[in-house]
C-alpha cells in the first residue's frame, strides 16, 4: 500500500496517546508488529517533525503536546463547546442527572462532552475508562445502532469488540446478537435507547440519536444517566421527553461545520431559545 508509512506513524501516535504513556522502542515495535529498525525510522521521523520526543534519561519515546493542541483546536472548531455544551448543561439541570454527548466516529461512537446536574445525595459519575462507547451495553449505543440498517449495526458492534467481556459490565448486558436485534427494534419503536444495569451496575440511562435535518444519518447521541434507585420507570417517562427535545435542538444545529461557523450556529441557537 502506498500509505503504509503514514498508517504506521498514526498507529504509533495512537499507541503512545493511550494513557499518555512513554514506551521503549522494543515495546512499540512488538505491540505494532513492526521490525525494530522500521519502528526506529518512523519514531525518528515523528521526533524530527515535533510529534514525539525521546526521553534523555530512559530513551523511551512519548508524544509531545502537539496532538493535544491540535485536538483542542479541532474540538473548538466543531462548535461543541460553544453550541452543544450550553444545551447539555440545560438538560443536566432540568433532569438533575448526568448528561453526555457522543458523536459518530466511523463505526464507533465517542463521548465528547458531559454535564453534571445532580447537586447532592446519590450522584452518578461515569466510571468507564474509555471515551469509546460500548455500543451493545449503553443507551447511547443502542440509540445510534437503531438508526442503522441491521447488517451495518451488527458489523459496527463486531468491529468494536463484539459482545465479549460481559463480566466487565452490569448484570443485564446483552449477551447475544439475537438479544441485540430485539433491543434495537424496541429502541426504534419507542424513539430512544434504554439501558438498565448494563454498562455499569446500578446505573440506568436514556439516550436519543441526533440526526441532521437534511434526513441524513445520525451524527451522535445525547443521554441522561443516573442511579437506578432513582431512575425508575416513572422517572424515565418524565426524562425521555426532555432528552428528545434537546436531541431535536442539537439536530437543528447539525452539522456544526459548514453552516457559517460556530458563531453563526450559536446565534441561531440564541434566537431559537
Amino acid at each position: 500500500m502506498a500509505h503504509v508509512p503514514a498508517e504506521r506513524c498514526l498507529a504509533i501516535i495512537e499507541l503512545l496517546a493511550d494513557g499518555a504513556r512513554s514506551m521503549a522502542l522494543g515495546e512499540i515495535a512488538e505491540r505494532l508488529a513492526l521490525p525494530k529498525s522500521g519502528a526506529h525510522r518512523l519514531l525518528a521521523t515523528l521526533v524530527d517533525i515535533g510529534w514525539a520526543e525521546k526521553e534523555p534519561d530512559t530513551g523511551f519515546y512519548r508524544l509531545t503536546m502537539r496532538l493535544a493542541v491540535l485536538g483542542q483546536q479541532f474540538y473548538v472548531g466543531t462548535g461543541i463547546p460553544d453550541i452543544c455544551q450550553p444545551l447539555l448543561d440545560r438538560l443536566a439541570m432540568q433532569c438533575r442527572e448526568f448528561a453526555r454527548l457522543a458523536v459518530v466516529d466511523g463505526y464507533s461512537l465517542v463521548w465528547v462532552a458531559h454535564a453534571q446536574g445532580a447537586s447532592g445525595g446519590l450522584m452518578y459519575q461515569a466510571s468507564l475508562t474509555t471515551n469509546t462507547v460500548p455500543l451493545h451495553a449503553t443507551a447511547s449505543g443502542k440509540a445510534w445502532l437503531a438508526t442503522l440498517p441491521t447488517d451495518q449495526a451488527v458489523q459496527n458492534v463486531l468491529k468494536n469488540g463484539g459482545l465479549k467481556g460481559a463480566e466487565k459490565y452490569g448484570p443485564n448486558v446483552i449477551r447475544s446478537i439475537e438479544g441485540l436485534l430485539r433491543e434495537l427494534k424496541a429502541t426504534a419503536r419507542r424513539g430512544y435507547g434504554l439501558a438498565f444495569n448494563e454498562a455499569e451496575f446500578g446505573v440506568t440511562a436514556v439516550a436519543v440519536a441526533i440526526r441532521s435535518t437534511d434526513g441524513g444519518s445520525a451524527q451522535g447521541t445525547v443521554s441522561i444517566a443516573g442511579p437506578s434507585a432513582r431512575m425508575t420507570e416513572k422517572r424515565i417517562e418524565e426524562i425521555a421527553p426532555l432528552v428528545l427535545r434537546i436531541a431535536g435542538e442539537l439536530s437543528d444545529l447539525w452539522p456544526l461545520r459548514g453552516r457559517g461557523g460556530a458563531n453563526a450556529a450559536l446565534q441561531h441557537s440564541v434566537q431559537a431559545a
